[in-house]
């Protein structure tokens, strides 16, 4: 059926090319927008443009925003003694959501992965250097995941930006299974991997 109707062939190869989403799982999501009364597609869709056209990086941590500077750095009651180094705005909201880290963030956006061609050029790494450079920072948590990329880029910050300014560099403990990423840790796991980390 649906090969002969364009307008639903498109909308199913659209939620296709979402993570983890097969085709029969892009089948149904189609449908069930199409069952949806039209104002409820019409504020899904908003929801998209919105989101594209308000979040940008917070010019200091690099996570996202609506403002220049993100709420965390602009909050003058976080500790800006502590930066917490992560990968991606999905790992700043589990730390977030577990509500016992009170330093600052920066995000990365994405790993060193010589296997894919992404250098240290290709991720946030000269945004951090200049807020290290200022000297306010004297302990940065490196929480990138568990992962071959997640401990090269860890290594490669720590070798090659922290420890030649004298910064304290501490690592999340391995609470997180080795291979996982942050965004499906538990609470629970999240705050003891935080409270237990290890100087590196």
């Amino acid at each position: 059926m649906s090969s002969t109707v364009p307008s639903l062939v498109k909308l199913i190869e659209q939620f296709e090319k979402l993570p983890g989403i097969g085709r029969k799982g892009a089948q149904r999501m189609a449908f069930f927008m199409l069952s949806q009364p039209f104002e409820k597609a019409q504020d899904f869709a908003n929801a998209i443009v919105n989101a594209h056209k308000n979040i940008r990086r917070c010019s200091v941590c690099c996570n996202l925003s609506e403002e220049e500077v993100c709420p965390v750095c602009s909050n003058v009651m976080r500790d800006r003694s502590t930066v917490c180094i992560v990968e991606s705005p999905r790992d700043v909201m589990s730390f977030e959501r577990v509500g016992e880290y009170r330093g600052l963030y920066h995000v990365l956006h994405g790993l060193i992965s010589p296997l894919d061609n992404i250098g240290p050029d290709a991720i946030c790494l000269k945004e951090l250097v200049k807020r290290l450079d200022d000297g306010e920072i004297k302990e940065a948590i490196l929480a990138t995941g568990a992962t071959t990329e997640g401990e090269a880029t860890a290594i490669y910050i720590a070798n090659k930006i922290l420890k030649p300014r004298g910064i304290k560099v501490t690592r999340l403990s391995y609470g997180i299974p080795i291979g996982s990423n942050l965004e499906y840790a538990d609470e629970m796991t999240l705050c003891r991997a935080l409270k237990d980390r290890n100087e590196f």
